[in-house]
């Protein structure tokens, strides 16, 4: 059908309504290269004008103005026009019909432009109509395409072929639609401007993997070897479907590193890094790289990478492990405390990976080790035994460290078992001593006298020292007059401190410290006599053999006078004092063991024995109850108390 033919009769029955010079043209025709076209036109002339040798006509290009002169496209008086329309134009309107439809065929792109209908009706009546019909000479098809094209909203495309060419008819085929989800195919005949233009629509829903892809329309004539294409890439909008950043890492602290971030989407997105709710940077592209340098812990964190394109928003978060040694534990301060309390020390500290925090007291391992950046040890019921340093220990792969607290255990005073009084060269000497915290002080008390000691004096040189919580106090006593007649000795020693105070009486610790050894001196003694006894048989009894008078020879034989003894060599590492006093067949044997020291390292006398030079020896002396004496020969009782007999040999 062709619209210029349709509205032909309409023009023809209103062309007297104006009486003025008028034409009907289409604004605006297409039609493909190397085809042909067909401009409608119908024209109006004043209806007082009679055409003088009849109606003729003129079409131009480009310009209505014959003085500027205007390549001649159609010339009804002449077959002379413009060297590129030679052969191509035809007149076929009936301008007796005020028709002056004309055909082009053969056209190129260079025949696009704008057409001129200039009427020539004799003499003066020659009008040019200022109206025009611009035509377009394509070389493709014409594709509708929307301005955005968004992923999973249905699409609408339409391909446009003109059919203003009475000599063909096209067809339109579209291509590469493969790979669309179910797709739809529509047709169309359009009529518009006094022209005719075939559409074909394709209807689909796009999808993120449609961005890029090429889609074709093809127009074709058949039975002619005319095929026009247009090949589009699609465009499809699409929110971030996708967000990739780097796995989760662990770096050592000080280290530097590179998180990069790549976001899938059209238009490309915003990208923005943040650590925490802290945007750290951001980029409008599809990627973008966030670097870190000189780590430290306070960056360990979640680092996440937002994508916006206006379509949707994605995220993808990774987490940053910064490695580090542990830091300085954090522990209680130093702490002082009253026996039999109970407290808890508590350790903290930061590494990564998590550190292990061990307790150790002076060295040695206390409570349990844990994997826990807090540990509390619990200590109940202190003694003074848990007096001392306690560190905390932190340790991981990558280091350790420690802080330590020291604990002070303070208690009431308590006597050592050291504290005794023992006899010495100037008399006896009594120590006391005692721990506690605070030191305790302490003093002697003797009752017999009603006297407390605790201050120098030049009659019991009084003396103290103190050694960390253990204090020392002890006195000499010089006078017989201060011990008890038995040997024994009454002194007490208190002491005391802010928790309390205590007295208690020192013993003379001699008489059952030297039990043993007067047991073994008493056995060694009887060995000692039995030996002589048996020796002086011995003799006697070979003189008597010899002549007779065995008595005689055996105190010729001795000195005068003679005196059996046996030396005991000292023992230099043994400074105690040892008395063995014994009875053996009714006779009194008496022996005095000295091994003692006194200040300036000598032997000291004690007692009765105070006049015996200073050495070492063994003193045995006989008594022979019931015998008589005989010449030259004395008993009695020494001094000293002592019995003896003194044998004399003539």
């Amino acid at each position: 059908m062709w619209c210029w033919e349709l509205l032909l009769p309409l023009l023809l029955i209103i062309k007297d309504v104006s009486g003025q010079w008028n034409v009907w043209i289409p604004r605006d025709i297409s039609a493909m290269t190397n085809s042909c076209v067909v401009i409608p036109c119908t024209f109006m002339y004043p209806s007082g004008i009679r055409p003088y040798r009849g109606i003729h006509g003129i079409w131009y290009f480009g310009q209505p103005y014959p003085q500027l002169f205007p390549p001649v496209v159609f010339k009804t008086r002449t077959e002379i026009v413009h060297e590129s329309y030679q052969g191509r134009t035809k007149l076929i309107g009936d301008l007796h019909q005020r028709n002056c439809t004309l055909l082009i065929s053969n056209i190129g792109t260079e025949h696009s432009g704008r057409y001129y209908f200039r009427a020539d009706l004799g003499g003066a009546n020659i009008y040019t109509y200022p109206d025009f019909s611009e035509l377009k000479v394509l070389d493709q098809p014409n594709i509708d395409i929307p301005e955005e094209i968004v992923a999973d909203e249905n699409l609408e495309l339409t391909c446009y072929a003109p059919d203003n060419c009475p000599e063909n008819s096209p067809e339109i085929q579209w291509m590469h639609t493969d790979y669309l989800p179910e797709p739809e195919y529509t047709s169309d005949y359009v009529e518009e401007s006094n022209t005719a233009v075939l559409s074909s629509t394709l209807t689909f829903t796009p999808r993120p993997m449609h961005n890029g892809q090429l889609l074709g329309c093809r127009v074709y004539y058949p039975n002619t070897t005319l095929v026009y294409e247009r090949l589009i890439s699609l465009d499809v909008k699409y929110a971030p479907r996708s967000v990739w950043v780097n796995v989760s890492a662990e770096v050592m602290e000080g280290s530097s590193v590179t998180l990069h971030c790549e976001v899938d989407s059209n238009p490309p997105p915003r990208i923005s890094w943040l650590f925490g709710d802290q945007e750290l940077l951001w980029d409008t592209a599809s990627n973008a790289s966030l670097s870190l340098e000189d780590l430290n812990p306070s960056q360990e964190g979640i680092y996440t990478c937002v994508g916006d394109n206006g379509y949707g928003v994605m995220n993808t978060s990774m987490y940053l492990a910064v490695l580090y040694p542990p830091s300085e534990p954090v522990v209680n301060g130093s702490l002082t405390i009253l026996e039999g309390s109970s407290i808890s020390l508590q350790c903290s500290t930061q590494g990564n990976p998590a550190p292990t925090l061990t307790w150790l007291k002076d060295g040695e391992l206390v409570g349990t080790i844990t994997a826990e950046e807090v540990s509390v040890l619990e200590l109940l019921e202190l003694t003074p035994q848990g007096d001392g340093q306690y560190r905390c220990l932190a340790e991981n792969e990558h280091g350790r460290a420690s802080s330590s607290l020291n604990i002070t255990v303070e208690y009431a005073p308590v006597l050592l078992d050291e504290s005794k009084c023992t006899v010495v060269r100037e008399g006896v000497q009594c120590v006391c001593m005692a721990t506690g915290n605070p030191e305790p002080t302490i003093e002697f008390y003797l009752p017999d006298k009603n006297i407390t000691i605790n201050d120098t004096d030049g009659r019991y040189n009084y003396y103290t020292h103190t050694d960390g919580h253990t204090s020392t106090g002890m006195i000499k006593l010089r006078e017989k007059g201060e011990r008890l007649g038995n040997g024994a000795v009454n002194v007490h020693c208190s002491i005391s401190n802010i928790y309390g105070s205590e007295s208690f009486h020192l013993e003379l610790q001699q008489e059952k410290k030297y039990m043993m050894a007067v047991i073994v001196g008493t056995i060694g003694g009887v060995a000692v006599i039995a030996f002589i006894i048996a020796a002086v048989r011995y003799v006697g009894h070979n003189n008597k053999k010899e002549n007779g008078n065995p008595g005689q020879d055996l105190v010729s034989k001795l000195e005068n006078p003679a005196l059996y003894y046996s030396t005991v060599k000292k023992d230099k590492q043994c400074l105690r004092k040892k008395v063995l006093k014994t009875e053996l067949l009714g006779s009194k044997f008496n022996s005095i063991l000295e091994e003692s020291t006194g200040e300036d390292g000598d032997y000291q006398p004690v007692g009765s024995m105070a006049d015996l030079e200073r050495q070492e020896l063994n003193y045995a002396a006989l008594e022979f109850l019931g015998g008589r004496s005989r010449d030259g020969g004395t008993s009695g009782r020494g001094d000293d108390g002592s019995d003896y007999t003194e044998i004399k040999a003539k």
